[in-house]
């Protein structure tokens, strides 16, 4: 499956209204909720299980991303870009970054 494919069948079981301007907040606010999920289950796993990731935890984390991705897809759609145009253009600033020997610097326009 390809990213654009993942938001057309994400755009299935989305249940706003495209056009709403109160749309950007509630996928901005569910990016956030998401990956917090994602992070507190990494800290439960630090904390509770010493840093040791069983396979159903891994599970779980999988879970986690995928609705992050949703999120994401979706926004992408709001925006009128295609989600592979996004992944396309991501891989192309991070190629410029570690071409330039800036990749693990800080700032979004280094």
């Amino acid at each position: 499956m390809n990213f654009d494919e993942y938001e057309k069948l994400a755009a299935r079981t989305a249940t706003f209204d495209n056009a709403e301007k109160e749309t950007l907040y509630y996928l901005a606010l569910g990016i956030a909720g998401e990956a917090g999920e994602v992070v507190e289950k990494i800290k439960k796993i630090m904390r509770n299980d010493k840093g040791v990731i069983t396979e159903s935890k891994k599970e779980e984390l999988v879970k986690e991303m995928g609705d992050v991705l949703w999120y994401l897809s979706q926004l992408s759609r709001f925006l009128g870009k295609p989600f592979s145009e996004v992944a396309r253009i991501n891989i192309e600033k991070l190629a410029d970054r570690q071409k330039r020997g800036v990749i693990a610097s800080e700032g979004d326009n280094r």
